[in-house]
């Protein structure tokens, strides 16, 4: 569904990645695992073209993302769903319009039957529509907006989904709730899924397969079997939660 091959990017001196190369299997849910600021997210906005390649290339069901023109890219980005990280609701706009805005832009669909859909996906991610559609984003709690986030990602009926950190920011038993949530989405909508994150214990729940990214480069890749019997010295100790080891931290 979605093959890098020797994707490098910098931002100024920072060469962020240094020749990526990852399959991810259709229809599993690859999480994609490394240090805050490490290049997690640079490689998702490759995937729907919010960033452009200095080298290599991005293929997503058949077409080479990286080099697309415009038209390209939104064809590409109509099979895509994007959860950011905040959720990225509109403040000025209710639950409803929110998770309706997809459906009134890109299809030509009925007003009667977008709020079909609207009910339809909310109910997807365990919300009840009739309690949260006229809220506001500033009227959920963090676990609430992120699904609502989550229902306007699916609208659409997309391919694949990407997840940024979609854990972030929430307590323990939310955090397990949206867990559940993707690996129900996974089964029920039958997506491929990336997911960005470096909540272990949160990943192991929801992926399949596994990447672990460091200093610009995939280092390990497997299911979650191989991902915890590695030896290799910096998935270790990522995955031990330790300080002390191979991957140097600066202070401060």
């Amino acid at each position: 569904m979605i093959e890098i091959r020797g994707l490098k990017k910098r931002f100024g001196s920072n060469e962020v990645l240094k020749g990526i190369d990852l399959t991810i299997p259709e229809g599993k849910t690859t999480v994609i695992l490394g240090l805050s600021g490490g290049g997690k997210s640079t490689i998702i906005k490759h995937i729907v073209g919010l960033l452009k390649p200095d080298e290599g290339e991005i293929w997503v069901d058949g077409e080479e993302v990286g080099h697309a023109d415009a038209d390209q890219i939104r064809a590409i980005r109509k099979k895509v769903g994007f959860l950011f990280q905040s959720g990225a609701l509109f403040d000025s706009m209710n639950v409803f319009e929110n998770v309706a805005f997809p459906l009134r832009e890109h299809t030509a669909m009925k007003e009667d039957a977008i709020e079909a859909r609207v009910v339809e996906c909310l109910e997807m991610v365990a919300l009840q529509p009739k309690e949260v559609l006229r809220l506001f984003p500033d009227e959920l709690s963090g676990g609430m907006r992120k699904r609502v986030g989550l229902a306007r990602t699916i609208a659409l009926n997309p391919q694949i989904i990407l997840y940024d950190e979609p854990t972030s920011g929430l307590d323990p038993i939310t955090s397990d709730l949206i867990s559940h949530m993707i690996v129900h989405l996974k089964k029920t909508l039958g997506v491929t899924s990336v997911l960005i994150s470096h909540d272990i214990k949160e990943s192991f729940k929801a992926g399949d397969y596994f990447a672990m990214l460091y200093d610009g480069r995939i280092i390990e890749f497997g299911d979650a079997e191989h991902f915890k019997a590695t030896t290799n010295p910096y998935v270790r100790q990522f995955l031990d939660g330790k300080s002390e080891g191979p991957i140097q931290f600066q202070e401060g």
